[in-house]
């Protein structure tokens, strides 16, 4: 398989997740802006969307988008239950975190990271929707859970914390929600997170 990834981009979540499963594979690098890899090539023959991540899983088969591609790959090792079985309403729950992340979590750090300062009026109002979604997180955390969905790892919780430790790059500090701040320690404990972390050279002290 090929993970196309961008470094600390939402791709780093499908990078962890095949490091948890112990799956073959290789990362090629991507410039999203120019829409060519490391080596040149142009990427958009890959994914005509232009962004990551993609995963070709045999030559011309490509999936994109977060949750297809983390739930393509925990149904590939299903004996690692990183995924709750298809059909089941654990799985439901699973698919709800999976679009909440991508489409309200994700969304509210965009502004962010658009390639220009954000004016006073505009900073005021997309950080009181990010930090609004970021609360949701805590209060799905509240009643004491370890993870997304209670005490199992799930390929939920790799993608939340790729997203949430954009944090680092924008000076929101998570301390505040202390539900959240003890998510993360407990997924940078994990082994494949440590190694996804320093492949991607956001872990310096690690090796790749």
């Amino acid at each position: 398989m090929l993970l196309y990834f961008k470094p600390a981009a939402c791709s780093l979540a499908s990078r962890i997740v095949l490091l948890e499963l112990g799956l073959p594979f290789e990362a090629v690098e991507v410039d999203t802006q120019a829409g060519r890899t490391k080596a040149g090539a142009d990427y958009r023959r890959a994914n005509p969307k232009g962004y990551v991540p993609a995963l070709e899983i045999e030559p011309g088969v490509v999936i994109t988008e977060n949750p297809a591609v983390l739930q393509y790959l925990a149904d590939r090792a299903p004996e690692a239950r990183l995924a709750p079985a298809a059909g089941t309403l654990d799985r439901v729950r699973l698919q709800e975190w999976l679009n909440f992340i991508s489409a309200e979590l994700h969304k509210a750090f965009s502004p962010y990271f658009h390639g220009h300062a954000l004016e006073a009026s505009e900073k005021a109002r997309v950080e009181a929707t990010l930090l609004r979604r970021i609360d949701d997180v805590e209060t799905g955390l509240a009643d004491g859970r370890s993870f997304l969905l209670g005490e199992t790892f799930s390929v939920a919780d790799a993608y939340l914390f790729v997203v949430l430790n954009w944090t680092n790059f924008i000076g929101v500090d998570l301390a505040r929600w202390p539900r959240i701040s003890a998510f993360m320690k407990r997924m940078l404990a994990r082994p494949a997170v440590r190694k996804a972390l320093a492949a991607e050279g956001l872990l310096q002290d690690e090796a790749a």
